[in-house]
């Protein structure tokens, strides 16, 4: 897959302009609180007593934010010694293959963690040892949406959601099935990119799942430069 894939289809470009967009404000929001608690740590001996948990958070959610959009610029690494040895028919069946052992791995990773995520979000967990088969029946001892993060502060504007998930009790920390809810979410990305990929591959868009040869580009071009060319 060309690291310049552009998407086609209306969901595509709705995907890629919610990764491209998530991943710059994350490392704009994260440079910001570093920036602003690096002053007053040395300037004024005082710091964001949340920015370290809330930089934790967004380092956590660029990182799920990124291996989706890793599939879609093939920048995940791998190892084609053996496959550019095979006749482009076998190579491409073994493409193929690999990319339904990615959608597999990308659901079971998925199902782990929406059953993580609704511990916290007062939402059932999925049955089934590999792949959901269904919902958990919910008590009311099971809800857990009133778990709380360490250090972030409750953002007043978000009360509206207490009597929803913590029984209209007051929120003094930020429940973490906000911060958490990444993890489904960055797995169903996940997922949607292999999906993509494969079916690209499935239709003679793209050969491979892996990073191109940008090393072995870059030293040519050195070369043509050195050489004058």
């Amino acid at each position: 897959m060309s690291a310049h894939y552009q998407p086609q289809s209306a969901l595509g470009r709705f995907v890629n302009e919610i990764e491209e967009t998530a991943i710059a404000l994350i490392l704009g929001i994260m440079t910001l609180i570093t920036f602003t608690n690096v002053v007053l740590r040395y300037g004024f001996n005082t710091g964001l007593v949340w920015g370290l948990e809330a930089v934790t958070f967004l380092f956590a959610w660029l990182v799920l934010f990124g291996v989706s959009y890793a599939v879609k610029v093939t920048a995940h690494l791998g190892v084609d010694a053996v496959t550019n040895l095979l006749a482009p028919g076998p190579r491409r069946l073994l493409a193929l293959f690999c990319g339904v052992i990615c959608i597999i791995y990308s659901a079971l990773l998925m199902k782990g963690a929406w059953d993580y995520w609704a511990n916290f979000a007062n939402l059932p967990q999925t049955t089934g040892r590999w792949f959901p088969t269904g919902l958990e029946e919910m008590k009311r001892t099971s809800y857990r949406g009133w778990y709380e993060v360490v250090d972030i502060r409750f953002p007043e504007w978000l009360r509206w959601i207490q009597p929803i998930m913590n029984e209209g009790e007051d929120y003094e920390k930020l429940p973490r099935f906000i911060p958490y809810v990444m993890l489904p979410f960055g797995m169903a990305l996940l997922l949607f990119r292999y999906i993509q990929a494969t079916i690209r591959l499935a239709t003679g868009q793209s050969n491979s799942l892996i990073v191109s040869h940008e090393a072995e580009d870059a030293v040519d071009d050195v070369a043509h430069m050195n050489r004058g060319d």
